[in-house]
């Protein structure tokens, strides 16, 4: 395993591999790493030959509210993870400056899907995630790209960037990964305290009676009962919870509508969490 810090040197690493045949996987992080992470680099190591993991915590999605300063750092645990399961390289740049500089002021932005959902109460959100997520294409060369489905719209958003800019790149959709409880795995779940924690697992309960309710009963009945639900969740305020289409984002209202999600997000405490299920009528 190798530790590139330079963005151009990784850059000239990977056109390297690419000149050889070899196809490569990237995997996009900003560490505190976790089971989700890892089984990311593990579809990685099953269909590449050669496997980047890129660790930046990068401060052009966080808004001045938010918690770009508090945001889990373990980067010598990364490491070990990364070593562990056989990354061949862990891109770090070696500061913020190496990624943006001062004078930095090129951004990309899909408006069609960043202003919805959590883009409404991150509004910086998504254009740092697409900028970001380009830069790390470009300089990784990647063959395909590694996105947990936690984050349905950062997915939606990274594949539609990739389709309408002509990535070379591939985006791999990969399941949620959930704690024994059922809670999303995530780094902020470091933020949660034992009693939000045994309060957040009421989460994907609640999300899982919606899916099976989607097989019978009226949209309109199935939002109002699960946001009925989540509200009553101890310590907790429900940003949004929407019902949209599968594809496009679109709030679904349809009656016929086969395939759709339903996704979210809600304070415990001072932590936000986001999740999602995928309703299927068949």
């Amino acid at each position: 395993m190798k530790i590139i810090k330079n963005a151009l040197r990784m850059q000239k690493i990977a056109l390297k591999h690419l000149k050889c045949g070899d196809e490569i996987g990237l995997v996009p992080t900003m560490g505190a790493l976790h089971e989700g992470h890892i089984s990311l680099i593990g579809k990685s190591k099953k269909n590449d030959d050669v496997t980047i993991v890129s660790i930046f915590v990068n401060p052009v999605q966080f808004s001045p509210n938010e918690d770009y300063l508090k945001y889990p750092r373990s980067i010598n645990e990364d490491l070990c993870v990364c070593k562990k399961y056989n990354v061949n390289y862990v891109f770090i740049p070696s500061s913020v400056n190496e990624m943006f500089k001062q004078e930095h002021k090129t951004f990309v932005e899909v408006k069609s899907l960043q202003d919805v959902l959590c883009g409404q109460f991150r509004p910086i959100h998504f254009k740092g995630v697409a900028t970001i997520v380009t830069k790390l294409f470009n300089i990784s060369y990647a063959d395909r790209a590694y996105f947990g489905m936690k984050d349905f719209q950062q997915f939606k958003i990274v594949e539609k960037l990739a389709k309408e800019l002509n990535f070379r790149t591939k985006i791999i959709a990969c399941p949620i990964v959930r704690e024994q409880s059922g809670l999303a795995r995530s780094s902020r779940n470091f933020y949660l305290t034992t009693e939000e924690k045994n309060i957040s697992v009421n989460i994907f309960k609640i999300l899982k009676t919606a899916a099976q309710d989607f097989k019978r009963k009226d949209l309109h009945i199935i939002k109002k009962n699960t946001v009925t639900k989540l509200n009553k969740i101890k310590n907790s305020k429900l940003d949004y919870a929407e019902i949209v289409d599968f594809n496009d984002l679109s709030i679904v209202a349809d009656k016929k509508t086969k395939k759709a999600v339903f996704v979210l997000a809600i304070w415990i405490g001072k932590t936000r969490l986001i999740d999602n299920i995928i309703m299927i009528k068949r």
